[in-house]
């Protein structure tokens, strides 16, 4: 947050320097020719006494360790603070002639924040906040001389939007002289009869990947929406440039204010919510109640905030997401997560890595069910039947202890796809596994039934010993599941991934054929699992099967995408 504008009775100010240290000086517009033609705050009262109730209306301070300037409480006072730092205006100086006497805090409902010094005849009140908050307080302006002059309150308007329009947060600061001593303030004592100082603008400009993650939410089917305690064109220029627009039929951007907002019904309440992409000078209950609006409409709603205020809404939301390093213990503890850096960039490269993580998911379950489903049917077939059982319980269990790990863990390991973010956001009510990936599972299932059943009674009528004609058909399960295992890398077609993408994949294919001739070629997996060595035909014949497995998916696949596309429907 940095300061860099003043506007004043006498004059406008630029303000030089970024960020809180106090490197920088206060000019005039026309002083933009490289010289160094640096304005005394002393030369004008009304900014003079600006600078000064930005610094002693504020309780925050700016530090410096390792070469790094930080501030330590609101960004918004430690803005004001080095404001005063290059004007040499500092709360040490100033407060020894208006020592500090008491302090009414800045909250979201009142848009203000004043504090009471002692003076010598006197008590002096100054206060800072909103435009609006601080022009109905005031009953004359502050001139470049000391004098009070006539009050134009449409004047200071008219400058604060203009301000506004540059993108700035603006505030204005006005005083007040009582000639009691007051030993305590209250909001009674600020109701009016201040004498109007300046207003300062200042920047806190987005990080430059929040557009383009915003950008990414909303090809990803998120909406983003801001909701700020600031003027309304501020906030409006803001999410221009943002790329953060409303979802009106022009495509135009929508603001809409708090005041507005309280004289809506439920139902135009609801619509707005929907609707408008910003919304300023909000309240904390019209937070809550804007997140209550869109759960309504069934959106899952993730809501950041920082303050004591916006707990309400943090607690309300489905995520709530507080700010890791500017956020209040209040906030925290109302939010289901931090954020520890405090970027909403952050946010986004979160939901990439979930649906990741979720797609991975999802294929380790299309990968490993079908193979459970037909060793299942291979034992019922095989009874129903009345034959030899193809393979043996404890084959099985080899299977399920080797394969579910070796080969099923690397698909926890698959990049993230090119599309996984152009996807719309699941239906959280929608199972796990969709109608297409159940009939996929079948599909799988009764292939590997054919296959296994199809080797063990080849191998048997061709008169191998029934030991080798059931590592045959265990085999065949194993080297199935390696090339099913490539259909799976994505639920589409696999030509969307690259071969060699994901190594994890190829070393655990590679160690589950060792794994698998040692099953079928070692004595010690003879006696405990009765396996017995093969010939060639019969690698000969589970290698087909594995090939035909993986062609007949991708043909499934490509059928079920292209009638997905046909009909506009979007594949899994």
């Amino acid at each position: 947050m940095t300061v860099v504008h003043v506007s004043t009775l006498g004059s406008d100010y630029s303000v030089t320097g970024i960020g809180y240290q106090s490197q920088g000086e206060i000019r005039k517009p026309s002083d933009y020719n490289g010289e160094n033609n640096a304005v005394r705050v002393a030369g004008d009262e009304s900014l003079y006494e600006t600078v000064r109730a930005g610094v002693l209306c504020s309780t925050a301070t700016v530090k410096c360790e390792n070469d790094l300037w930080e501030a330590i409480g609101d960004p918004t006072e430690a803005a004001l603070v080095t404001l005063g730092a290059k004007a040499n205006v500092t709360r040490s100086v100033e407060g020894e002639l208006f020592p500090l006497i008491d302090i009414l805090p800045f909250s979201s409902e009142k848009q203000y924040m004043a504090t009471l010094h002692h003076r010598h005849s006197g008590a002096r009140i100054y206060i800072k906040g909103s435009v609006e908050a601080i022009t109905q307080r005031c009953l004359a302006m502050l001139g470049p001389d000391g004098e009070h002059v006539h009050y134009d309150r449409d004047r200071i308007l008219r400058a604060a939007e203009q301000m506004s329009l540059n993108g700035w947060r603006v505030l204005a600061c006005a005083m007040m002289d009582r000639e009691e001593h007051l030993h305590e303030l209250n909001h009674e004592d600020v109701g009016g009869g201040f004498v109007f100082c300046g207003l300062v603008g200042m920047i806190d400009p987005p990080r430059l990947e929040a557009k383009n993650a915003i950008a990414e939410c909303q090809k990803a089917g998120i909406r983003v929406k801001m909701i700020t305690g600031d003027h309304a064109a501020t906030a409006s220029t803001i999410a221009r440039e943002l790329g953060l627009v409303g979802r009106t039929s022009d495509g135009r951007l929508v603001a809409c204010i708090g005041s507005q907002l309280a004289d809506m019904s439920d139902e135009e309440f609801d619509d707005v919510a929907e609707n408008v992409a910003v919304f300023a000078r909000v309240s904390p209950e019209q937070k809550l109640r804007l997140v209550e609006s869109m759960q309504r409409r069934g959106h899952v709603v993730a809501m950041t905030g920082d303050g004591v205020n916006d707990a309400p809404a943090l607690k309300a939301a489905n995520i709530g997401v507080a700010m890791g390093q500017g956020g209040t213990d209040v906030a925290k503890d109302a939010s289901s997560m931090i954020l520890t850096d405090d970027n909403f960039a952050t946010i986004v490269a979160a939901v990439e890595e979930g649906r990741t993580v979720y797609d991975n998911l999802l294929k380790f379950i299309v990968w490993t069910i079908p193979t459970n489903l037909g060793e299942g049917l291979v034992i019922v077939a095989a009874v129903a039947m009345g034959v030899e059982l193809p393979i043996l319980p404890v084959q099985i269990l080899w299977i399920n202890m080797t394969t579910a790990v070796i080969l099923g863990l690397p698909l926890a390991f698959e990049p993230m796809a090119p599309d996984t973010m152009m996807k719309p956001p699941r239906d959280p009510k929608k199972p796990l596994i969709s109608t297409t990936l159940v009939m996929r599972t079948l599909f799988v299932g009764a292939l590997l039934l054919v296959a296994s059943f199809g080797i063990f009674l080849w191998e048997m009528k061709t008169g191998h010993p029934i030991g080798q004609a059931r590592t045959s058909a265990t085999n065949a399960f194993v080297i199935m599941q390696m090339f099913y295992l490539f259909n799976c890398r994505t639920l589409t077609l696999s030509k969307r991934t690259g071969l060699f993408t994901n190594f994890f994949l190829w070393y655990g294919i590679g160690i589950m054929l060792v794994l698998q001739f040692a099953f079928t070629y070692a004595p010690f997996f003879h006696n405990s699992f009765h396996s017995r060595p093969v010939d060639l035909s019969s690698w000969v014949m589970v290698l087909c099967g594995g090939v035909i497995l993986y062609v007949l998916v991708e043909i499934e696949k490509t059928i079920r995408r292209r009638y997905a596309i046909g009909t506009s429907i979007t594949s899994t």
